[in-house]
């Protein structure tokens, strides 16, 4: 059963620019979705649309059942979110933050105090609970804003770039929170990211964004099949395009793509190959400075569709600001 629904939903900006570009979709109840995108790609303008933040352009889209544009007050009372920016009150402790949000929702009180022990104690902040949040490391915040977003019960749980800015290992306890969430919650995540292993290690199915338009749409398992084989992956120094035609020419290579001095291959049989492209290049002149060889990534699959790589985008002005302002 789709929780969400999308029909060529559009958000154009000063008459002109497409944020989001005829976008339509479908969530499952209970999946975790993933919006896997490069930094204005349209991931926020989608998902503010979906949670009313943003009136559409053109286009439908319901969630929880409820059209966006004529029952946002029923698509709120549906779905939690946790903004990109953070969004608590670092004056109040975890706890009074919980309390507060569930007052906001009319929630009665035993309820409140109920629900605040059960999700504190779900993301390990219990022994937290009565500290104040600017005494909170970034990871605990998250954690809490996360908790925070579930106390209602909602259908629905957006997360909005739900990592940004934290190191590693908090990213990855993170991760085992929202499985945990979703698992015990039954509760629907729909999830934008731009982190490819994020995308990869918690989503049921991904879509892939840019420039406002789904260019691909599938489990993430599902989308690196669809290339095919191994890549091989080379630094050069000058003469890739040189190179790339020379492959584009052999048979056992299955699609060539040159990105800023990279050269990837998608090949079946990749040991076998590593010999024959390296005397290729020696033959053209081609200076190799690296060979890398690995399974398919969605970073890859990104680079088939688009020309160029996810971690290629520059961190925007405003995100760098949000991720001091973390720190």
């Amino acid at each position: 059963m789709a929780v969400i629904e999308a029909q060529n939903l559009t958000k154009v900006y000063d008459g002109k620019v497409r944020a989001v570009d005829s976008v339509s979709l479908e969530v499952f109840e209970s999946e975790i979705f993933g919006f896997l995108g490069p930094n204005g790609a349209g991931k926020t303008t989608l998902i503010h649309m979906l949670c009313t933040l943003l009136k559409p352009t053109s286009g439908v889209a319901k969630v929880s059942g409820y059209d966006v544009a004529k029952e946002p007050d029923l698509v709120r009372k549906s779905i939690g979110i946790v903004f990109q920016d953070p969004s608590l009150d670092e004056n109040l402790t975890g706890r009074e933050n919980m309390d507060f949000h569930g007052r906001l929702y009319g929630m009665a009180t035993g309820e409140i105090k109920e629900r605040i022990t059960e999700l504190l104690k779900m993301v390990e902040l219990e022994d937290k609970a009565d500290r104040l949040v600017k005494t909170y490391s970034g990871g605990m915040r998250r954690r809490l804003e996360i908790a925070r977003g579930l106390m209602h019960h909602p259908k629905v749980l957006f997360l909005d770039e739900p990592t940004l800015g934290l190191d590693p290992q908090t990213r990855r306890h993170i991760w085992d929170y929202i499985r945990e969430l979703n698992r015990r919650e039954r509760v629907t995540i729909f999830l934008t990211t731009h982190y490819m292993d994020e995308a990869d290690s918690l989503c049921n199915r991904v879509a892939i964004i840019d420039y406002g338009k789904i260019i691909a749409c599938d489990e993430p398992k599902h989308l690196k099949d669809l290339l095919g084989g191994d890549i091989i992956e080379l630094k050069v120094a000058g003469k890739a395009d040189a190179l790339a035609s020379a492959f584009k020419e052999n048979q056992a290579v299955r699609a060539v793509k040159t990105a800023e001095g990279t050269l990837c291959l998608t090949v079946y049989d990749a040991a076998k190959m590593i010999p024959q492209v390296l005397e290729l290049a020696e033959s053209l002149e081609v200076e190799v400075n690296s060979v890398d060889l690995h399974r398919p990534t969605l970073d890859d699959v990104f680079l088939t569709y688009t020309g160029r790589r996810i971690r290629e985008e520059e961190t925007s002005p405003m995100e760098r600001m949000r991720l001091l302002m973390k720190r």
